[in-house]
């Protein structure tokens, strides 16, 4: 659908009724059953099949129902993230953030469009990947601390793509419909020419993390004498500090959580390949940390986009990039987002679009849910995706569902008899390869 409902109320009841309603009617095809099928999935924390989600209460279809609607159903993904823009309010400015993540599907050799994915591993020396699918995630991060990460857009990456292109693409689109200029934050996969190039036309200003391997260039110096004017300057090496001059501004900082940090700026910094597009670069320095993988020591970042406010405003915002991670952990192990092992692509993809639904469903009712803690967990005065999960049922049951009563559609014929069965088509596993340009002798 391309018409958007509009959600004017300020009682949080009749706001989580109105979003539930208006996203009922994004949801197209069998929107009835995936509807309740979203509300099940709020309502039963442990399932060891998919199919059990139908026998939740709040299902009042039968089991095949489940899979009809995934197969029937398209969520119209447009209009669903439209909607969800209209809840951000405009000041401040939006604090995007975004990353992916990968769905394994290591026994699915007849699932179509399967790649290698990115998967870290506890086991010392193994390779950290798998088979599957993989999925960018762009999410708005609604405060300044907590776990909470509402998902704009939830799409898979296909064998086509990579993930700085899709997620180019889902900043994009999303800061086409945004009124204001957001910032986004970005892991250190996406610190390179590529991203930046990609980027460079988009209406938002990203703060990415570099690795502290990679090397920068300076602005040129003035242009003398014949030739081609020169498009780098001397070189910045994040591991050698003899190459980094005196930095523009020096900020030092008392953080409760973070100890003493000490941080340090240089302008007009570039990759080599994007040398159109100057970067702002900071290191931070946590002067109490301890050096290790989990308290590290140093942080180098980047921002990207137009004059930044002051260093003291926004050095920090990187650290609620992290909030996408405890999404993609709540969402395959609260909501069951990897629990299904569905046939085709488009199958995962249109149950993958309801847990962007299903997380804001829950951000609009954080207000109105008691907390209902099991007996071994401490109360919360401010709920976490979880705990709103565990009190949704009594909300759940004053405002009820927009999805209509089933309908008896008889007994199903069955497989005609004589018609001969086939085997799935196996599909092999696409290794997707980085081309490198080979270098002139």
């Amino acid at each position: 659908m391309s018409t958007q409902i509009p959600i004017i109320t300020d009682d949080p009841f009749n706001k989580l009724k109105a979003f539930r309603q208006a996203a009922y009617e994004y949801l197209g095809n069998a929107r009835d059953a995936q509807f309740e099928l979203t509300d099940a999935v709020i309502l039963t924390p442990r399932v060891n099949s998919f199919v059990e989600l139908s026998l939740s209460p709040v299902f009042r279809r039968l089991w095949p129902s489940i899979y009809e609607a995934i197969e029937d159903g398209q969520p119209d993904r447009e209009g669903l993230m439209r909607l969800y823009i209209a809840q951000i309010p405009s000041i401040p400015r939006p604090l995007l953030a975004g990353d992916h993540t990968a769905w394994p599907r290591l026994s699915a050799p007849t699932l179509r469009d399967r790649t290698v994915e990115h998967q870290p591993t506890k086991i010392i020396g193994n390779k950290p990947i798998t088979i599957g699918q993989g999925f960018s995630t762009l999410a708005w991060i609604p405060e300044k601390e907590g776990s909470w990460a509402l998902p704009l857009l939830h799409e898979r990456i296909t064998s086509t793509e990579t993930p700085i292109v899709k997620a180019s693409s889902q900043l994009r689109r999303v800061c086409q419909e945004l009124p204001v200029r957001p910032i986004s934050l970005w892991d250190s996969e996406y610190g390179n020419a590529t991203f930046v190039n990609e980027t460079a036309d988009i209406p938002a200003d990203n703060i990415v993390r570099l690795r502290p391997n990679i090397c920068l260039w300076g602005p040129p110096p003035p242009y003398s004498g014949p030739g081609r004017p020169r498009v780098h300057g001397d070189k910045f090496k994040l591991e050698d500090p003899t190459t980094w001059g005196a930095p523009a501004e020096v900020l030092g900082v008392e953080d409760p959580e973070l100890g003493r940090v000490r941080i340090l700026l240089w302008r007009d910094q570039h990759f080599r390949k994007s040398p159109k597009h100057p970067m702002i670069v900071v290191r931070v320095e946590r002067l109490d940390a301890r050096g290790t993988r989990r308290d590290p020591k140093e942080l180098w970042l980047a921002w990207i986009g137009e004059e930044p406010p002051p260093l003291n405003e926004w050095w920090w915002s990187y650290l609620r990039r992290f909030a996408v991670d405890h999404w993609y952990r709540f969402a395959k192990q609260r909501l069951h987002w990897p629990l299904p092992h569905f046939g085709t692509p488009e199958q995962a993809e249109h149950w993958s679009d309801l847990m962007p639904l299903i997380t804001w469903e829950l951000w609009q009712a954080r207000d109105i849910v008691a907390d209902n803690p099991l007996p071994w967990q401490k109360p919360q005065a401010k709920l976490t995706p979880g705990r709103v999960c565990q009190g949704m049922g009594a909300v759940l049951a004053v405002i009820g569902t927009p999805a209509c009563e089933p309908k008896p559609r008889g007994k199903s014929p069955g497989w005609p008899k004589g018609r001969p069965r086939k085997r799935r088509e196996r599909y092999p596993v696409v290794k997707k390869s980085q081309k490198r340009e080979k270098k002139a002798a």
